[in-house]
């Protein structure tokens, strides 16, 4: 496990308070999944700590984790901030890397393709560095489409002109799947259509 040990202090509540989204602090890096006591991890409030009410604080830290807890609770790990004259000494638990979660297109690909590309990142990266935990194929087809998200109508009627926003223009159909619409909104998707400009020139 790599960890840090930084000089720091624990704050009190009145201390996070004042406190904004862009102040770096420590937080335990105790999960569901693993149980670390006694370490820490980078992190930042979700929102400005006089925002915060009834005492309760939710951070989330640098591995996209969100923690709620009560900073005065003796009984919890706390909030730290790094201080060079702090009185007390933490570990915090240090960045092994990233996971890609991202999606390639291979023109005319195929398992070959793929073993073509690992080989080329291990090069890259080192043989033990890069590891496959999952993957996916999935043949496309040969057509190009245009992505918006809707909004859903509300009440009885609906309205006759939806608020349309465009996500991705000239695309595959398969995009779809890595986009995140909006709450409310709902994904339509169109045979792309070329914009053809209009505009009169000189």
């Amino acid at each position: 496990m790599n960890t840090e040990k930084i000089a720091a202090r624990r704050l009190s509540l009145e201390e996070v308070a004042k406190l904004d989204v862009k102040d770096r602090i420590f937080i335990s890096a105790d999960t569901a999944e693993f149980k670390l006591s006694n370490c820490y991890v980078p992190a930042f409030l979700t929102k400005s700590g006089e925002e915060f009410e009834g005492g309760s604080i939710t951070a989330r830290t640098v591995f996209q984790e969100e923690v709620s807890f009560l900073p005065d609770d003796e009984d919890e790990a706390g909030i730290y901030l790094a201080d060079e004259d702090g009185s007390a000494t933490i570990e915090v638990l240090q960045s092994a890397g990233v996971v890609l979660d991202l999606a390639l297109f291979v023109p005319g690909g195929d398992k070959g393709a793929l073993t073509a590309l690992y080989a080329a990142a291990r090069q890259a990266f080192g043989a033990d560095v890069v590891q496959i935990w999952r993957q996916g194929l999935k043949e496309v087809p040969d057509v190009k489409v245009d992505i918006f998200e809707e909004q859903v109508s509300r009440g009885r009627k609906g309205n006759d002109a939806p608020k349309r926003d465009r996500r991705a223009v000239d695309t595959y159909p398969t995009r779809a799947d890595f986009i995140e619409f909006s709450a409310g909104w709902k994904p339509v998707i169109e045979i792309h259509k070329p914009v053809v400009d209009d505009t009169p020139t000189i």
